[in-house]
C-alpha cells in the first residue's frame, strides 16, 4: 500500500472470486506494470508468473496495443452493434475466422468468457429449435470445470465451490467425470498415455440415461485450466468428438484461456486436431487490455438460425458492449502482434523450458504432483489439516512475497508466464515458487 492508501480505502470494492476479508487484511498491490513484470506501490518487481489471469501473453503495456486503443478511443469511442456497426467488428470478426478451422466462420463477439459461454449455449439452443428440435434441452459439462460465472456457464460447471452458493436454479445439466486421475497421471509430463475411455461415460451413461435427443451439446475446455492444469489423455478429445457424430450431439470448446497461442497454435483445435462445432475464446485475444470475448460458430449452425422476416433479429441475444470499438482495437492490435513477433512459435519454444523447471519441483516436502502442457503448469500441494485451498493460498501469498504472482485454485498452484519470457525469466519464475512452497510447513504424514 503506498502511504496515501489507507485501509478504510479498501472496504468499497468487493472483490471477485477472492476472500476479501482476508485480503484487506494484508493486501497486495499492484500499481504499474511494464513486459513481464508488475510493480508495487513500493516499488517492488514481482515476476507476472500468470500474464495478469491468462491473458498478457505479450507482456503488459505493448505498444502497438496500447497505441491502437489511444488512437480507437480518439476516433470513435463507443457505438453499439444493435442495427448499427463499425468497421472494427467486422475486422477483428474476419481475421479470427481466418485462424479458426474451415467452415468455422462466424463470429458472436461478447466482452467476456462467461458471456462467450451463456451466448454460445443459447445458439445450441436456438439451432435445435430451428430445425425442429426444440426438446434438445440439456447440456453435458465435467467435474472441475470452469466456464465462467453466467447461470449457463456455471450449469455446465463443475467446480463445487462456484455452484454452491447459487442453489439449484439453474439450467439442466449432466456432468461426465474429470480426465483428472491421480494414481496414473501424478507426475506425467504433457498428455498422459492412456485414459482416453475415459470418454466413453458421455456414450455408455450419460446418452443412455438421458437419450441423445434431449441433449443439446457437450462442452470441455481441451485443457482444464482454472482448475489446475488438467491436461486430457492421448485421445480423449477425438473419442468425445466421434460419439457426438454417431448421437448428432453439439460439441463445444471452451477455449477461454487454450486460445491464442498458450499451446501451441492459435487454438487448441490446432494442436488436438479435434474440430467442434463451437469455439469460445476470450483473455489472450486483446491481452487483456481491454474486455474482449466471443464464439466462433460452424456456420452450418449459424445459417440454420438465418430464417424468419429479414427485418427481425434472428437470435434476440447480445451485449452493450458487444463489438466495443476499443475492444476490437485492442484485438486486432493483439492478433498484429501474435503474428509480427511470432508469439506462438516463441510460447511453443518456452514449452519445454518450463516442463523442465517445473519437474524439478517433484521432490520438494507437500508437492503431489505436477502436470503440465504448453505453456502452462500446474504444481499440486497436499492439503493441510484438512482444510482444502489452505496450502494453495498460503503458497500464493509467500510467492508474491517473493516475487511472484501465481494463481491457487484451491490447492494448486498455477504457472502460465507471458509469450515473451525467455528461460531465464522461467526458470527464475520456478526458483521463486521453490522458495515460497518451501516457507510451508506440511506434516511429514501428507507428504511420504
Amino acid at each position: 500500500m503506498s502511504a496515501r492508501t489507507t485501509p478504510h480505502q479498501l472496504d468499497a470494492f468487493w472483490m471477485p472470486f477472492t476472500p476479501n476479508r482476508q485480503f484487506k487484511a494484508a493486501p497486495r498491490l499492484v500499481a504499474s506494470a511494464q513486459g513481464i513484470h508488475y510493480k508495487t506501490p513500493d516499488g517492488r518487481q514481482i515476476l507476472d508468473g500468470t500474464s495478469g489471469l491468462w491473458c498478457v501473453g505479450a507482456g503488459h503495456g505493448h505498444p502497438t496495443i496500447s497505441s491502437a486503443i489511444r488512437q480507437q478511443v480518439d476516433t470513435l469511442d463507443y457505438a453499439s452493434s444493435f442495427q448499427v456497426g463499425h468497421p472494427g467488428a467486422f475486422e477483428l470478426a474476419e481475421r479470427i475466422a481466418e485462424l479458426a478451422p474451415p467452415g468455422m466462420d462466424r463470429v458472436f463477439l461478447v466482452n467476456s468468457g462467461s458471456e462467450a459461454c451463456d451466448t454460445a449455449m443459447k445458439i445450441a439452443m436456438a439451432y435445435w429449435q430451428a430445425v425442429g428440435q426444440g426438446e434438445r434441452t440439456l447440456f453435458v459439462g465435467r467435474e472441475r470445470a470452469f466456464h465462467g460465472v453466467g447461470f449457463g456457464g456455471i450449469s455446465v460447471g463443475g467446480m463445487v465451490n462456484n455452484r454452491r452458493a447459487f442453489g439449484p436454479a439453474l439450467l439442466r445439466s449432466d456432468h461426465l467425470r474429470s480426465t483428472w486421475d491421480p494414481a496414473t497421471q501424478a507426475f506425467v509430463r504433457g498428455q498422459p498415455a492412456t485414459g482416453a475411455e475415459m470418454a466413453d461415460e458421455l456414450e455408455q451413461r450419460i446418452v443412455a440415461l438421458h437419450g441423445a435427443n434431449n441433449i443439446a451439446a457437450v462442452i470441455v475446455e481441451p485443457v482444464a485450466g482454472s482448475t489446475g492444469v488438467l491436461v486430457p489423455p492421448v485421445g480423449y478429445l477425438q473419442r468425445l468428438r466421434e460419439i457426438c457424430d454417431r448421437h448428432g450431439l453439439l460439441l463445444i470448446f471452451d477455449e477461454v484461456i487454450t486460445g491464442f497461442g498458450r499451446f501451441g497454435g492459435y487454438f487448441a483445435v490446432d494442436v488436438f486436431g479435434v474440430v467442434p462445432d463451437m469455439i469460445l475464446f476470450a483473455k489472450t485475444v486483446s491481452n487483456g487490455a481491454a474486455p474482449l470475448g466471443g464464439v466462433i460458430v460452424r456456420r452450418e449452425l449459424h445459417e440454420a438460425l438465418m430464417q424468419g422476416p429479414a427485418h427481425l433479429a434472428e437470435l434476440m441475444h447480445g451485449y452493450t458492449c458487444s463489438g466495443h470499438p476499443l475492444a476490437c482495437a485492442a484485438g486486432l492490435a493483439m492478433l498484429d502482434v501474435l503474428r509480427d513477433e511470432d508469439l506462438v512459435e516463441r510460447a511453443c519454444q518456452l514449452a519445454r523450458p518450463l516442463e523442465d523447471a517445473v519437474h524439478a519441483l517433484d521432490e520438494l516436502p507437500g508437492v503431489v504432483s505436477v502436470r503440465n502442457l504448453g505453456l502452462a503448469a500446474g504444481v499440486e500441494l497436499a492439503v493441510t489439516q484438512g482444510q482444502v485451498g489452505r496450502s494453495g493460498a498460503r503458497v500464493q501469498a509467500a510467492a508474491f512475497e517473493c516475487g511472484l504472482l501465481t494463481r491457487a485454485p484451491g490447492d494448486t498452484i498455477v504457472l502460465a508466464p507471458p509469450f515473451i519470457c525467455n528461460p531465464n525469466d522461467i526458470h527464475a519464475m520456478v526458483d521463486r515458487l521453490a522458495s515460497a512452497i518451501q516457507t510451508v510447513e506440511f506434516p511429514q504424514e501428507q507428504i511420504a
